[in-house]
């Protein structure tokens, strides 16, 4: 296993990759955050499985983001996400606009080396005007008259979050957050932060093995303690709504944005 820490991990971000960051709850790595921001990295397409929030909104914060594919971006009950929401306005960041299922039908097709994956549930939606990258055809199986929707694969340069362990061995702990599964396969590079290391093989238990992704899959694994932050972390704490409610508040205008992010940077430096 190849043992790193967050800002050594960022270094393989380079600018115009393609990605992938999950949903609130399942493990967003908000350890690893503040070093993307720090190395600078640009104009990256984020791809959300299947939404974002807070790690999205402070990229796009920092101007780091030319593309986010997404189901939607929101602060779930602190609202919307004012930076991202503010840059699609301004037409600072171009928006994909998705759907769960496309989003993880793309994924699969990338784990699968398929150039597409077909999707039914999409016919008679608004998003077909303007996906131009879904295609609809007819069932090849069907006699006419059956429309399909193709979605082409996402395939991933990069895979990031945020899990109770890792072993020594390398392999991670995702449990039943089977999108980090999803995200790693589709990926060239996948970066893990993680609560603790643990010494036993966690392949090794019939019980537990099922909930492991393989070492692999796993290009770095990083130690970062409370690494989802103020995201909680299945089985581990729960989410700080306080601290998200203030984020949400400052981050309205650019100038309150800068303010909050410099303040933690100050807090996690003391």
């Amino acid at each position: 296993m190849v043992l790193s820490e967050p800002r050594a991990m960022a270094k393989h971000i380079e600018p115009g990759m393609r990605m992938a960051l999950p949903v609130d709850y399942a493990g967003v790595s908000m350890a690893m955050t503040r070093p993307i921001i720090e190395h600078g990295a640009g104009n990256l397409h984020l791809v959300c499985v299947p939404t974002g929030g807070l790690q999205v909104d402070q990229l796009v914060g920092a101007g780091l983001v030319r593309t986010v594919e997404t189901s939607a971006v929101s602060l779930g009950e602190a609202g919307g996400a004012p930076r991202f929401n503010a840059a699609v306005k301004e037409g600072a960041v171009r928006l994909k606009d998705a759907t769960c299922p496309a989003i993880y039908a793309g994924l699969m097709a990338a784990q699968k080396g398929s150039p597409f994956m077909p999707l039914r549930g999409l016919i008679g939606t608004d998003l077909l005007r303007h996906r131009d990258d879904w295609r609809v055809v007819d069932n090849p199986l069907a006699d006419g008259g059956d429309p399909i929707v193709l979605i082409p694969a996402i395939e991933l340069d990069v895979a990031i979050f945020h899990v109770p362990m890792a072993d020594r061995f390398g392999n991670v702990w995702i449990g039943r957050r089977r999108e980090l599964a999803a995200m790693a396969y589709a990926s060239r590079i996948v970066l893990v932060t993680v609560e603790r290391i643990v010494e036993e093989n966690l392949l090794a238990d019939e019980m537990s093995a099922a909930g492991v992704l393989p070492a692999l899959y796993v290009t770095e694994v990083a130690r970062a303690p409370k690494g989802a932050w103020p995201y909680g972390l299945w089985g581990e704490y729960p989410a700080d709504s306080a601290e998200i409610a203030r984020y949400a508040k400052a981050a309205r205008t650019a100038d309150g944005f800068s303010a909050y992010m410099a303040q933690a940077l100050m807090e996690s430096a003391s």
